[in-house]
């Protein structure tokens, strides 16, 4: 399971062939590891690169059109984000005050589904699950007749019925989470993964050379990946620094065993966080 998403990322180098200062900062996220990659562009190209054609399982995203490439091979399924959707239908209510009772009734429904999946999770492995799931499943059929329904409305708006044709578009992989209890309804992991580089960005508006972005994803994976393994960064740093030192002022031989994953679990629990940390 993966997450991915991305984000604009000012890079002042020139680079032949490329225009403007204009990059972009992708994420791609799984259970254990966080990965920035910063690239001259938005394409399909970053998406196939980074995945090859070997890896299998599913990708939680928007609807960006650059990872529907991955929609070519069977091997990864692409789950849509339900809050993006939610996001179309209150854009409605907010431009097209006539349809807001419309829309709003749509974001009601959108709501209903994730009481029904969060009801659904704390059940799972007890006999109530099945019923649950049930009633989830009989929340999105019944969604889907009312999209059809609209959608043969000759006189539905047309920004009403542009959002209903998204939705349709998209139907298979925005159900992906019916069928596979582990898949979230959102991609909001990957969003928020992106959230301190977004601060970042307003505050230091990028970066000043090609070397200084390379190392800034870097760091943003580092940083990232240990957070999600509740790691303490000031005393892995200062760890491996003095490896670092140890060995000539080069990375460590033993490397590899600075990685969360191949840790022990005394030393594991050696680096983690066992205090809430007071950011105020």
């Amino acid at each position: 399971m993966w997450h991915a998403d991305e984000t604009r990322w000012m890079v002042f180098a020139e680079m032949e062939g490329k225009i403007g200062p204009r990059w972009y900062l992708w994420v791609f996220c799984t259970p254990d590891t966080v990965v920035f990659r910063i690239e001259p562009n938005r394409s399909s190209q970053v998406v196939t690169d980074h995945f090859g054609d070997q890896a299998t399982g599913i990708l939680s995203v928007d609807r960006y059109s650059a990872y529907k490439v991955l929609l070519k091979s069977i091997l990864i399924l692409l789950a849509y984000c339900w809050a993006h959707v939610r996001r179309d239908f209150l854009a409605v209510a907010k431009d097209r005050v006539e349809h807001e009772p419309w829309a709003l009734d749509w974001v009601k429904k959108i709501g209903q589904l994730y009481d029904l999946n969060k009801n659904r999770l704390s059940l799972l492995d007890t006999p109530e699950f099945e019923t649950a799931q049930q009633n989830l499943q009989h929340a999105v059929d019944d969604m889907a007749i009312s999209r059809d329904q609209q959608l043969t409305d000759s006189k539905i708006h047309h920004a009403c019925r542009k959002v209903l044709e998204s939705l349709e578009r998209h139907w298979s992989g925005l159900i992906l989470f019916v069928k596979h209890p582990h898949v979230p309804m959102d991609n909001n992991h990957a969003e928020r993964q992106l959230r301190n580089s977004v601060v970042g960005r307003k505050n230091y508006y990028g970066s000043g050379a090609l070397w200084s972005a390379t190392l800034t994803a870097m760091l943003f994976s580092l940083f990232q990946t240990l957070n999600l393994w509740n790691i303490n960064q000031r005393m892995w740093l200062s760890q491996y620094l003095l490896a670092c030192a140890q060995n000539g002022g080069n990375p460590p031989d033993n490397a590899k065993s600075f990685l969360p994953w191949n840790m022990t679990a005394d030393r594991l629990q050696e680096l983690q966080i066992t205090k809430s940390i007071d950011s105020s």
